[in-house]
């Protein structure tokens, strides 16, 4: 059986996704096969397997960081919220059915069976299974029926590494009150503490860290320093929608920001590249000075597109695009069109017209599309031309067939400056990202350095450098103590 070692954080974006990454990365240059894992997840962003399963894609990335191929058995619960209230609940990456908050408690026991058959899958190949907790375990409400913090770490006998996160401040608060707030026996599966995203003088701690190991009885293992990275995130609480990252750029993007964004991640080939400005925007005066307007995934597109529309970002939108290009993915493909309905109210019902920038039209339909698919781009015109001969590889997720005029189901289509895709990270391969922006330029009367970006290899060298931050700031030899 696999060796475990469990990552649980004081609260949300902590950091937890990205240091189980770190240590998978670590587990694997070590020589080990390391699979992370994460028995329940809740993000709007979206993984599809090779087998056309839906898995988070926090665990994708972490599996990228193992060099392993992403599997369902990685997150066998996923929910996807559609509302303040509800979310799809999708189990082994397949849908079940939207779910209110209270129902989907009183129902998650049923889905210990398939956690624990996942876990088992995993140990089966693994050296290391590295596990990823949610939220916080001292979330005293919600323990009773507890499937994816202490509760697991008692399932598997997992000890528990705890991380707090020193930039929002009250990082001692944090770690030492979620040990007072734990049981006996689960408070002895911690077996190390952690404070991440620290700046400065790491000696200012000394005192503070000396106090919490007396008080707590727990040691810190590490001090993980604030790192710029572009790896891609889990939920809506990510630093990038907020801008938080934003750099000087000659080529600016403007991202409409929908209250349910979804795989927002498909525009990070686009932040990785020098000279290029991505914001995330909720302003319509925000779209006005920019180069390229994109709207993204949406987990409720007539929501979303309620939305657009009562906030006049539709307008902006509409008035960009008769100068401008506008490319839409996914839910933001949907909402370019003549209408989108939803006869099976598996949204909100009823009908919504679209912005009018396409002649197509959508229909929400109960069977989900999930598969991977790749493709060559052909027949563009205007500033997509520069994509002419271009391969893609990527995956949908959607609920809902799109038509044009000819009334036949299309994936992407082009008509003017708006160009709309079914397909997440079709800017991921090759220098697709690079050419658009290249053509931008071009169109402004600039030229730009060719940067030969190769998206995947600067994925995974982010990859190696979260490692080596991780491995310099954290007492490895404990960890391999503690996995014994």
């Amino acid at each position: 059986m696999a060796k475990v070692i469990m990552v649980q954080g004081t609260m949300s974006n902590v950091g937890k996704s990205l240091l189980v990454g770190a240590l998978c990365r670590i587990f694997k240059q070590d020589g080990l096969r390391a699979v992370p894992f994460k028995s329940q997840n809740m993000a709007l962003n979206s993984f599809v397997t090779e087998e056309g399963l839906e898995i988070g894609r926090a665990q994708a990335m972490q599996a990228e960081c193992a060099r392993i191929k992403p599997s369902v058995y990685m997150n066998p619960i996923l929910l996807k919220p559609t509302s303040d209230v509800g979310s799809q609940v999708i189990v082994n990456g397949r849908v079940v059915k939207n779910m209110s908050a209270r129902e989907y408690f009183a129902y998650k026991k049923e889905l210990v069976p398939d956690i624990l058959k996942a876990y088992e899958e995993l140990s089966k190949e693994a050296d290391v299974i590295v596990i990823e907790g949610a939220g916080s375990p001292a979330e005293i409400n919600l323990k009773s029926n507890d499937i994816v913090n202490m509760g697991l770490a008692a399932m598997v006998d997992a000890p528990v590494l705890l991380v707090g996160d020193i930039d929002r401040g009250g990082v001692f608060a944090q770690l030492l009150g979620t040990l007072e707030l734990l049981e006996e026996d689960e408070r002895a599966r911690v077996k190390g503490l952690i404070i991440n995203k620290f700046r400065g003088d790491k000696s200012l701690l000394d005192s503070g860290i000396e106090m919490l190991e007396q008080r707590g009885g727990v040691p810190v293992i590490g001090t993980v320093p604030y790192t710029h990275l572009l790896i891609d995130e889990e939920d809506s609480l990510s630093s990038r929608l907020s801008n938080a990252y934003s750099k000087a750029g000659l080529i600016n993007i403007a991202v409409v920001r929908f209250p349910r964004i979804s795989n927002y991640t498909d525009l990070a080939p686009f932040e990785a590249l020098d000279n290029v400005l991505v914001s995330f925007v909720d302003d319509p005066r925000d779209i006005e000075g920019a180069d390229l307007v994109i709207l993204p995934g949406s987990k409720n597109t007539i929501a979303d597109l309620r939305w657009m529309k009562e906030s006049k970002m539709a307008n902006a939108v509409e008035r960009f695009a008769s100068k401008g290009p506008v490319i839409g993915i996914c839910g933001g493909f949907q909402m370019l069109g003549q209408e989108v309905s939803d006869p099976d109210e598996l949204e909100e019902g009823g009908a919504m017209a679209g912005l009018g920038l396409l002649s197509t039209r959508t229909r929400l339909m109960p069977k989900k599309t999930r598969t991977q698919t790749e493709g060559r781009l052909e027949g563009l015109s205007g500033i997509f031309a520069e994509l002419n001969g271009l391969d893609f590889k990527g995956y949908e997720i959607h609920m809902g067939t799109t038509q044009n005029q000819d009334q036949e189901n299309i994936r992407e289509i082009q008509e003017g400056n708006v160009f709309g895709t079914y397909v997440h990270g079709i800017f991921d391969q090759g220098d697709l990202a690079e050419r658009l922006v290249n053509a931008l330029a071009k169109k402004r009367g600039l030229s730009l350095e060719n940067q030969n970006m190769d998206y995947q290899a600067f994925k995974d060298s982010q990859y190696d450098l979260l490692a080596k931050v991780t491995r310099e700031n954290i007492d490895m030899d404990m960890v391999y103590k503690i996995l014994g």
